[in-house]
């Protein structure tokens, strides 16, 4: 069989196996969402933390659940790497120093999962479980959270009520990320991933030389780190070491965990607002992004660009070599549309114009279908402009699912839309301009920049994938980069819940024969468009320094 039709093959496999998926996995999110019952264990958890999970909450209220229960989590961590050489199973590793330990916390709970450590040889068991693990479950849990508030906000009408924090929280970590990570971790551990507590074991290589060799609980993080859109490796190889990404079926099943949740949450959201067709809407523009993504990147790396790949008849160097240049390049394209930061192949390896789509493929939002949460209400936020958009053309008030968008809502979806821009940016021009970002580069020029703005761009997008060749340990990176995590995670969600309570104070507004079907292929056509116009406008200018100048050199 040729590579191009092992590929294709693939790729039709995924697609198929994301729509069999994509109805029951979205009805079910949808009715544990609406449902007023709760388990016994969750019951427990809310009378242990103090919370009533059936008092509705105004869109501050759930800000505050939000922002106080990630404050939390970000101190629990840092001190957990600080203290860990005094807890059990350390492994013998020493404290994390102060400013990659406020990296690493700022990076999990963020859902972003940067990594400027590498963990076989940094974090003891009890840190990469208690620790690490647990915000990958949390951290997506909160996206998701946003994200049904969001979708309430629509479906509700003469009411700020945007539900429960902590019901959601609780609910989308036991009822829907803790089943399907058992399920999937079992299944990786029977296909050869590692799962245990082990000590390090010392081995004496071909050439002579001694190396450590770390086990850990490898199946169960590998598992949450791709279903919650998380990408954080137990080993700094991440998916493409062997213990964590064993063969060829299980890079299919991680770039399917990666997927699911995302590409599902469309039909929550139609479920939810009772009108099924608007979210075939969305999820349709999410896959037209994310499929001309991977089209464009497999046919650029098989054309394997540049004078040193085209001698070599291939650009393979930091692909992975067991898989090929088709499945490094569909886990590429899936990770930076994703908000996963799990790869299985060094980004910084990828040609000129294939990092430039990887990086658009972030700058874009990471809604195509993006991060499991954020990626819908990103998309929903960008359906929003579109509408406005098209108000504008046609001269009337702009409506979407019933609700007018009014100036107040406008203005906080503009707020939105800026401020990651803002972040990557700012970030990327202080560290050239200081000279931090080219004291961390490995190359210079064009790919250079880039290394430095792929850094920027994952960090403030909570991505967490690297160009490889980029020095970020340092207190500098570690700080600034820290921030720019924080800050592009709870910014744009003070602005979703705002909008979110906007939205359900309207009285809805009945369709007429002027309203814009937004269930129709035309609004996904527009919408898909608005979101190339805006990204690229936003982005060209950086993306013309870096990775388009390395490209047409």
């Amino acid at each position: 069989m040729s590579p191009v039709l092992a590929d294709v093959l693939l790729v039709t496999a995924l697609i198929g196996a994301l729509a069999l998926v994509h109805r029951p996995l979205g009805d079910y999110m949808a009715a544990v969402f609406q449902s007023r019952k709760h388990f016994w264990v969750e019951k427990w958890i809310y009378r242990s933390v103090g919370a009533n999970p059936d008092a509705e909450m105004r869109w501050p209220a759930y800000l505050r659940g939000v922002l106080a229960f990630s404050a939390l989590s970000v101190l629990f961590l840092y001190l957990l790497q600080r203290v860990q050489d005094k807890l059990p199973l350390s492994l013998g590793f020493k404290p994390i120093t102060p400013d990659q330990a406020f990296n690493t916390a700022a990076s999990f709970v963020s859902n972003t999962n940067w990594q400027s450590y590498s963990g076989e040889v940094a974090m003891s068991h009890v840190t990469q479980t208690m620790g690490l693990a647990v915000q990958n479950f949390v951290s997506a849990a909160v996206g998701i959270a946003v994200a049904v508030a969001l979708v309430r906000g629509f479906a509700r009408s003469r009411t700020g009520d945007l539900g429960n924090f902590w019901a959601d929280l609780v609910r989308c970590t036991i009822r829907i990320l803790i089943p399907i990570s058992v399920i999937a971790a079992v299944i990786l551990i029977a296909a050869g991933a590692i799962q245990n507590f082990g000590d390090i074991h010392t081995v004496t290589t071909l050439t002579g030389d001694k190396q450590a060799i770390s086990p850990g609980a490898v199946a169960s993080q590998e598992a949450i780190k791709d279903l919650g859109t998380n990408g954080g490796g137990f080993f700094n190889a991440n998916s493409a070491h062997p213990f964590e990404n064993p063969n060829g079926f299980t890079n299919w099943l991680e770039i399917f965990l990666l997927l699911v949740i995302p590409f599902s949450l469309p039909r929550t959201f139609g479920k939810m607002v009772g009108n099924v067709k608007q979210g075939y809407a969305i999820v349709a523009a999410m896959g037209i992004i994310w499929f001309l993504g991977v089209v464009t990147v497999t046919w650029i790396e098989y054309a394997h660009p540049g004078t040193a790949s085209q001698l070599a008849g291939g650009a393979m160097e930091g692909k992975e070599q067991r898989f090929g240049e088709g499945p490094s390049s569909l886990f590429a394209v899936s990770t930076t549309m994703t908000s996963t930061g799990s790869v299985n192949s060094f980004h910084d390896s990828f040609s000129g114009l294939s990092g430039g789509v990887l990086l658009l493929g972030m700058m874009l939002g990471e809604i195509a279908p993006g991060g499991v949460g954020s990626g819908l209400y990103g998309m929903l936020i960008m359906a929003i402009i579109a509408v406005f958009i098209a108000g504008l053309m046609v001269g009337r008030t702009p409506e979407y699912l019933g609700k007018k968008i009014g100036t107040r809502e406008i203005k906080l979806a503009a707020c939105y839309i800026l401020i990651t821009p803002a972040l990557v940016l700012i970030g990327t021009a202080l560290a050239m301009a200081l000279g931090k970002g080219e004291s961390s580069m490995t190359n210079i020029g064009a790919h250079g920049f880039s290394e430095v703005l792929y850094a920027y761009t994952s960090a403030s997008n909570n991505n967490g994938s690297a160009f490889a060749g980029f020095a970020a340990n340092t207190e500098y990176h570690n700080t600034m980069l820290g921030l720019c995590m924080v800050l592009g995670r709870f910014l744009p969600m003070v602005f979703v819940l705002a909008l979110a309570g906007s939205l359900a104070d309207q009285k809805p507004v009945p369709a007429t024969a002027g309203t814009l079907r937004t269930e129709k292929p035309l609004f996904t056509g527009l919408l898909v468009g608005a979101i190339l116009i805006i990204t690229g406008l936003t982005f060209f200018p950086a993306l013309a320094l870096g990775p388009l100048a390395e490209g047409l050199a």
